[in-house]
């Protein structure tokens, strides 16, 4: 789908806050109301826009302990990639799962509330996935950017 100037800046004001109304998005765009509704509409039926959340900050719900975990399977058989996909996708910790190139076969970022909590959903959850033959777990000490918007070019 092409995007036109307005459609670009239409799309970074939602990413900033889809909670504007279509009067204040007119306003910032020079556009009627009637017109930016319009383009909301087409950007959500051609699945530009794919949902409406609700960003959570994880210090206020005390989930800050952010870890990336490679993780190698034991073989690359359909069965095995197709079942490991289906169970981790059920892990509530697992905010992320990434089907990568390289030494691991798969990047999760983990979100909980603090190490003993990350060795518990190791131990019980993770791991009891069959088919995985090793992890690697790194542990977040800063978040220097941490960004949903996507730039439209």
């Amino acid at each position: 789908m092409a995007f036109d100037t307005t459609d670009k800046k239409l799309l970074e004001l939602l990413q900033q806050d889809c909670k504007q109304t279509n009067k204040e998005l007119s306003n910032k765009l020079n556009l009627s109301v009637t017109a930016v509704y319009e383009r909301i509409r087409k950007l959500e039926r051609e699945a530009v826009i794919d949902r409406y959340v609700a960003l959570v900050k994880k210090e206020k719900i005390n989930k800050s302990f952010v870890v990336f975990c490679h993780i190698k399977l034991v073989q690359h058989s359909q069965d095995y990639v197709m079942k490991f996909e289906r169970e981790v996708a059920k892990l509530d910790e697992v905010l992320e799962c990434y089907h990568i190139s390289g030494d691991y076969d798969y990047l999760l970022k983990v979100l909980v509330t603090d190490m003993e909590a990350f060795r518990e959903f190791m131990v019980k959850k993770l791991t009891n996935i069959d088919h995985i033959g090793s992890t690697h777990s790194m542990f977040v000490i800063n978040e220097v950017k941490h960004t949903t918007g996507i730039t439209i070019e």
